[in-house]
């Protein structure tokens, strides 16, 4: 799904629900509006961005000397993540670090950004993501760190300025209209039932 369509469905559901905000009726209050689309303490006008009427705005702080991340395309999913680090860190085989980025996000709520791995690495060097994907939640405030581990056959060298991961931007369901709720049991009357690893079979 390209960005435009997803702004263009994020547009559609605040159209509707600016409907329901304007039916008295309807029980649904400016509040509800705020929670859903992340406007919080947040002015609309901060959110949404001036040159591109159909984007919101993702606030950030770079407190590294490396680039400001950016979308490399126009169809690219994520943007890269840098380390930000005063000297070099060899990974081992078989053993993990923490990198630094210097970056600091304030997302909107009901939105996450997930750490995934970058493919180049993985591929050539076995570098990945421990916790892949990793999850940045919309009240986290402290520096993005990623958590590298050395699957490859030799150690692995991370420079200052490096790409290391990649981070994707994405909207989850608005907690507003989950409740979970404790029941004595749950039903298995579906076909998978209680299947798990491997009951599907390989082919």
């Amino acid at each position: 799904m390209s960005k435009r369509t997803n702004s263009m469905d994020l547009l559609d559901n605040m159209k509707a629900k600016a409907l329901l905000l304007a039916d008295t009726n309807s029980g649904y209050t400016e509040d509800d509006f705020d929670k859903e689309f992340g406007f919080g303490n947040h002015s609309p006008k901060l959110m949404i961005d001036d040159e591109n009427w159909n984007k919101l705005n993702v606030l950030f702080t770079n407190k590294s000397n490396n680039q400001d991340p950016e979308y490399a395309t126009n169809g690219s999913s994520g943007f890269d993540l840098r380390a930000d680090i005063t000297e070099p860190i060899i990974i081992e085989v078989g053993f993990r670090s923490i990198i630094p980025t210097g970056l600091y996000f304030e997302l909107p709520d009901n939105f996450e950004i997930q750490i995934r791995p970058r493919s180049g690495l993985a591929a050539k060097n076995g570098i990945t993501v421990l916790n892949s994907p990793g999850t940045i939640d919309a009240d986290y405030r402290g520096e993005i760190k990623i958590i590298l581990v050395n699957l490859g056959q030799e150690p692995f060298t991370i420079n200052h300025g490096d790409r290391i991961a990649q981070a994707v931007i994405a909207q989850v369901t608005a907690k507003n209209y989950i409740n979970l709720k404790k029941i004595d049991e749950i039903s298995d009357n579906t076909e998978r039932g209680s299947g798990g690893f491997g009951s599907t079979g390989i082919k």
